[in-house]
């Protein structure tokens, strides 16, 4: 025991050793939160307070479920295959799968990740003769999923117009056509999940009594259902409820545009009647100046819980500064930053550069490349995510589910097989008729669209039954044989790639199978009578018997089908998976979870970072700040921010005034930088400039050029309106008396004043 819990600090060890109540962890970032997770866990066991079969423990992504996994096995000798820890999707995934025929759903239900998603509302929208420029496709699958994440079925939505009753109408046309398929989105999954444990009192109290101890990491990211879910399970409100360890931080919740409610933090304290809330403020990871940027800044936001990190670290260098003139030579700075760390010995790996939004990364790119810098760019596709693998899977999930449209319709004709789309046609119209799948609508097609659809069908029913004894791994390699994809592949001038991509599916499928139990012989695809056979049931006090899904998933689902589950979650996943010794480039959302030696925070603009849209939503410009205090807190010992006056962004100018964040910035814990200048002016421009620490520190403005001799204002120069506030000069025309300047003053927009008339006061 003392093993276990000798490097914990004061606040840790709390937290970790609380009795069985509910409590709140308040995680900031950096305070070993994961670390006090695990621990808590293993603790529990332990002292045999609970079995592993009993904990129920949720986490944001599947990277981290590995980790704690792998954590758990390092803590103690137990066996943690069969324990329930995972992402909200895979624990429902999990619990369907065991209880599928009270679910309404097949036992070889597949999930459709947001590209298949998309697919099949596509069709559909065309299959209803929808227009889809006025009902957009990808709106529809936003509509569908907001209402979904709210725990509304079509029927519970309010229409409040016609344009909203039609997104009400397809909407359930779509959950029939998902039900006639037999396949789950993502947001389906919590929803199926939660509407089986509110209707069904057994397995209900079943999984209460189980799960006393219910663990959350990341609550602040939970949105509304996940929340309703979490009280169901736990029994809230009632004498024996399970004890909820939440673990988050509310400064740290970005993804309200996913629907997740920072607010739930605050409801989970008043509804569970929370008597502990421990803050988790000792930071291990950054140096002062960093944490007291970040501690300053969060402070403007409103209604936090509240917190203040620390460290034994030092103050360490303060937050370097850099005001460009255009976004080229924001990037070239850059470039001479990443330069002299790489030659002071900073790793490659450990260096990241951060922005707001995907479409600042060209420049940067381009950069990078031309310094023969290497570097990886998140947000690009994962594994699963390639088209070639999507193939090869939508292959074998119509091998598992033969009335998966989506995926019938994928692979149907690729490679090249002469069904055009007359004869898709032709079937799409029989299956509508017979109300049937694609699949079983062949039949009813006749000519030479039926033999060449026909012919499909034999080679899905042919490596079905040329498989149905082989392992997964050697399934995936019959697949990719007889669906001709390699070959496919091998006539492309650019195909090695994908055929490597491909053959490391099988890799993929082999990893699979002994991480999650099966034998490498174990048949890939089993019967539902053996199926049926493998899984496990449990009967309750009243007499009823249920399917429990104790067991991990090799008790209740074939080698294929869970193989196909994984490769639908992993392709959700949304975090980066960081690797390879180069520079890393990515969006500040897909930084979250992680650190770096060093960060460079770019573009940091009124309308960029934080982004126009914030000023329109309720909570907008908090969720942004939210958004840069993750940014600032990703780094350990050094930290760079950078910002533009020019930026080409969208095929157009902008013409930026700095961001607000910078006032919100302690004066101390900031050096502002500035280029060396050569000349009064056009330094901006020199290709090779250096650049040096600025004279003085504090808010100091260094753009010396684009003056009128005979105005005295130059464009670029930051100035202060009665009205309209702080703005930039953009343009300048006439001369003397005359002289009139195009001014962009943030949220009031592009203004023309005569300067002879303006009180503009100088920044």
């Amino acid at each position: 025991m003392q093993n276990l819990l000798h490097n914990l600090n004061e606040e840790q060890l709390a937290a970790v050793t609380l009795p069985a109540q509910s409590a709140l962890i308040l995680a900031g970032a950096g305070s070993g939160k994961t670390r006090v997770l695990t621990t808590r866990i293993a603790w529990l066991i332990q002292t045999g307070q609970v079995s592993p079969a009993g904990i129920l423990a949720v986490t944001f992504t599947n990277k981290a479920a590995k980790e704690m996994l792998a954590r758990l096995s390092a803590m103690m000798p137990i066996n943690t295959r069969g324990m329930w820890i995972g992402t909200f999707h895979g624990l429902c995934n999990r619990l369907l799968r065991a209880h599928h025929r009270d679910a309404g759903l097949p036992q070889t239900f597949q999930i459709l990740d947001s590209q298949d998603q998309l697919s099949a509302i596509k069709r559909l929208l065309k299959q209803m003769n929808v227009d889809d420029e006025k009902y957009p496709p990808r709106n529809l699958m936003y509509f569908i999923n907001s209402a979904k994440d709210q725990g509304l079925r079509a029927k519970d939505v309010e229409a409040h117009d016609d344009y909203n009753r039609k997104f009400v109408e397809l909407y359930e046309l779509y959950d029939h056509q998902c039900q006639r398929e037999g396949v789950v989105d993502f947001a389906e999954l919590l929803l199926r999940s939660y509407e089986l444990l509110s209707r069904n009192q057994p397995l209900r109290e079943h999984y209460q009594q189980r799960f006393k101890h219910i663990l959350v990491d990341e609550f602040q990211d939970t949105n509304d259902l996940q929340y309703k879910w979490l009280k169901l399970m736990s029994g809230q409100g009632q004498i024996n409820a399970g004890a909820v360890f939440a673990v988050g931080d509310d400064d740290q919740s970005i993804y309200a545009f996913r629907g997740a409610n920072v607010g739930n933090m605050q409801a989970f304290e008043h509804e569970f009647r929370v008597q502990n809330m421990i803050k988790l403020e000792q930071n291990y990871r950054s140096h002062g100046h960093i944490l007291d940027a970040a501690n300053i800044l969060i402070a403007n936001n409103s209604k936090r819980l509240g917190k203040n990190l620390r460290t034994d670290a030092g103050h360490g260098e303060q937050v370097r500064v850099f005001e460009a003139s255009s976004d080229l030579q924001e990037a070239q700075w850059i470039i001479e930053q990443v330069k002299n760390l790489i030659a002071e010995g900073w790793s490659r790996s450990e260096i990241a550069l951060l922005y707001r939004s995907n479409a600042q990364s060209r420049v940067l790119e381009h950069a990078l490349f031309s310094s023969a810098i290497p570097y990886r760019v998140y947000g690009g596709q994962r594994f699963f995510e390639r088209a070639e693998i999507k193939h090869a899977i939508a292959y074998l999930q119509l091998m598992d589910n033969l009335h998966n449209d989506s995926a019938f319709l994928r692979v149907v004709n690729f490679p090249t097989r002469g069904i055009g789309a007359k004869a898709l046609e032709q079937l799409q119209d029989a299956a509508r008729q017979q109300g049937c799948s694609l699949y079983a609508a062949v039949p009813y097609v006749a000519g030479k669209a039926g033999s060449s659809l026909n012919a499909f069908i034999k080679l899905i029913e042919g490596a079905r039954f040329e498989t149905q004894h082989l392992p997964l791994q050697e399934m995936v390699k019959v697949v990719l044989d007889a669906s001709s994809l390699i070959t496919h592949y091998q006539s492309e001038k650019e195909g090695a790639d994908r055929i490597e991509n491909l053959e490391q599916l099988v890799s993929a499928a082999t990893l699979f199978v002994s991480e999650e139990g099966y034998g490498l012989d174990t048949p890939a695809f089993l019967g539902p009578q053996a199926q049926a056979v493998a899984g496990t049931s449990i009967t309750t006090a009243d007499g009823v018997e249920i399917m429990d899904a104790d067991a991990p998933l090799a008790a209740v689902m074939s080698p294929l089908s869970a193989f196909l589950s994984h490769a639908s979650l992993e392709a959700g996943d949304n975090q980066a998976q960081v690797g390879q010794d180069a520079l890393q480039l990515m969006t500040v959302h897909s930084a979250k979870g992680l650190e770096f030696d060093a960060v460079f925070i770019t573009g940091l603009e009124e309308g960029l970072f934080p982004h126009e849209n914030s000023a329109k939503e309720e909570g907008g410009v908090e969720e942004e700040r939210r958004l840069m205090y993750v940014a600032i807190t990703r780094a350990r010992k050094r930290l760079y921010m950078s910002f533009s006056q020019t930026r080409m962004l969208h095929g157009q100018t902008r013409y930026n005034l700095r961001s607000r964040f910078f006032d919100e910035l302690p004066d101390e814990a900031i050096k502002w930088l500035s280029p060396k200048i050569a000349q009064q002016a056009g330094w901006f421009a020199h290709p090779k400039a250096a650049w040096d620490e600025a004279p003085e520190s504090g808010n100091n403005k260094i753009a010396q050029n684009f003056s009128r001799p005979d105005s005295g204002w130059r464009i670029g120069q930051n100035v202060a309106h009665a009205k309209f506030g702080e703005g930039v000069i953009v343009n300048i025309e006439g001369g003397g008396g005359s002289t009139r300047a195009h001014i962009n003053f943030g949220k009031f927009g592009m203004k023309l004043l005569d300067l002879s008339v303006a009180k503009l006061e100088k920044l």
